[in-house]
């Protein structure tokens, strides 16, 4: 029963090491994501600021072509101003050519707007690409460094599973299954040290009787407060 119980002992140290491995990686793989999303993050933004650029383009394109036609439209009224023989028709155009004047001093206004906007904006642009530039080579950097750890974890947690795997092969498989049980029901701690009548997984005294009967190592006995099985360590000096 001893050797048992030093399996089982072993068998837990094992896959308490595991267990902080893997909550050790997790958290690299977190930040790793978190890397990720930072560089995504930012990529987001520029491609809204050139959906935004390409809009403010477009709207200029748009103010050009109205602020050609109307000067076409002035230029054409002003040369029919030369064939017109009455007063009245005459005042007519004018009015017509005074109105787009002013149509195109608005459009001019307006063109004035969007290109200030355009500026800004490129500038905008320009300078959130280089620092997604020197954020994507940091980040690819950290992700390198970030993957090495994961990975020499995930070579410490094989190695782990395989010992775990060679001190299983000795422990019967009930008990293996009985341990199993107890880790998940334990908060990963299916053994606990007995000490000085007390059971130390649960902080509970232990029955006189039940502490007695751990220095025979006759059978695996368990803690009637929280069901830990029981492993028998004596005060140090």
């Amino acid at each position: 029963m001893k050797k048992k119980l030093d399996m089982l002992e072993e068998l837990q140290e094992v896959d308490q090491r595991i267990d902080a491995l893997k909550a050790n990686q997790d958290g690299l793989k977190a930040e790793l994501n978190g890397i990720n999303q930072g560089v995504d993050a930012t990529r987001e933004e520029i491609a809204i600021l050139e959906v935004r650029l390409a809009q403010l383009e477009s709207e200029k394109g748009e103010l050009e072509g109205t602020h050609a036609a109307e000067l076409e439209n002035i230029a054409r009224s002003e040369t029919n101003m030369k064939e017109i023989k009455t007063n009245k028709e005459f005042q007519a155009v004018g009015r017509e050519i005074t109105a787009a004047r002013k149509q195109v001093t608005d459009l001019e206004e307006q063109l004035l707007q969007k290109i200030s906007q355009i500026d800004e904006l490129t500038g905008e642009l320009a300078e959130k690409k280089s620092r997604c530039d020197e954020l994507a080579e940091n980040s690819a950097q950290r992700i390198l460094a970030k993957q090495a750890e994961i990975d020499k974890i995930q070579s410490d947690i094989d190695a782990d599973t395989i010992r775990r795997e060679n001190v299983t092969k000795g422990i019967p498989a009930s008990l293996v299954k009985k341990f199993t049980l107890l880790r998940e029901q334990r908060r990963g701690q299916a053994l606990a040290i007995a000490r000085d009548g007390y059971c130390m997984g649960c902080n509970m005294q232990l029955p006189p009787q039940l502490f007695n009967n751990l220095y025979k190592y006759e059978e695996l006995l368990a803690c009637p407060h929280c069901q830990r099985i029981l492993i028998l360590k004596l005060q140090q000096q």
